[in-house]
């Protein structure tokens, strides 16, 4: 069996990876883990997660030497646990968004040391879907207007959203093009549209899991390419096969496209 750790153990995506890594065969779960400020330090982790007594508590420490661990966190947060993992030599899945380009940096001379596989998004279909706009992107070009249109729930605190960045980014690698063709929302007297240009908006609405729209436009048609989650499980889910997938693998730096074969 696979020894897991979860850190933000007592989040919305801790609790579920919590839950559905009990019921996964493949893993032992050894810890769980959130801040030292966390109300739920030292409670069972399965009371937190809602499936019951496990017999493992809330810590805000990382006692035993997992195989793999899964943050999905803070950037602060993530500093100290990528230093732990490559310190004490654990394979670790990142999930957490909004990390700067020294974060990126760190990852990367960590992974001369660890396996470690940092994705903006675990699910299944929006690694597919990532793959697919840039194709899309490729084949049409500038005669099509591209905007992206990202929907999450009113608390998530960064915008754009890590994903929305990511189909960005896939379709700017596509065409060949820089960061300055991305415009971020419009406004004013004159917010014409420029030929080029990507457009990326956020909308924050209720309990939203998360929605994502890519839309490419000519005079005459429009060719719309989405992925809409409906729970936290199809993020969860994919951070287990990932992890499943990282154990095995020699250090290095890798994403949800090596798990899923698509590169």
């Amino acid at each position: 069996m696979i020894k897991l750790a979860i850190t933000g153990a007592c989040g919305r995506m801790g609790m579920r990876l919590v839950a559905l890594a009990k019921q996964d065969k493949a893993f032992e779960l050894v810890a769980a883990i959130d801040r030292p400020d966390c109300e739920q330090i030292s409670k069972d982790a399965g009371e937190i997660a809602g499936i019951g007594n496990i017999g493992l508590p809330i810590t805000f420490d990382l006692r035993p030497t997992p195989d793999v661990l899964v943050d999905f966190t803070t950037p602060a947060a993530t500093r100290h646990w990528l230093k732990t993992c490559r310190d004490r030599g654990i394979a670790m899945v990142i999930g957490t968004t909004a990390l700067a380009e020294k974060d990126h940096a760190a990852i990367d001379v960590a992974a001369g040391h660890i396996p470690i596989l940092q994705a903006p998004n675990t699910s299944v279909g929006v690694n597919l879907l990532l793959r697919l706009v840039a194709q899309v992107a490729q084949k049409l070009g500038d005669d099509y207007d591209v905007e992206i249109v990202e929907a999450h729930h009113r608390f998530k605190k960064d915008a754009p959203s890590g994903t929305a960045a990511a189909l960005a980014e896939a379709i700017l690698k596509a065409t060949g093009k820089t960061p300055k063709a991305l415009v971020y929302g419009r406004r004013g007297a004159d917010a014409t549209r420029q030929r080029g240009q990507i457009g990326i908006h956020s909308l924050r609405l209720g309990d939203e899991v998360g929605k994502h729209v890519v839309s490419f436009a000519a005079l005459g048609e429009r060719l719309e390419l989405a992925h809409a989650a409906t729970n936290r499980d199809t993020f969860a889910h994919g951070a287990l096969r990932a992890a499943a997938w990282l154990v095995k693998q020699k250090p290095g730096r890798y994403s949800m496209a090596d798990v899923l074969g698509l590169k």
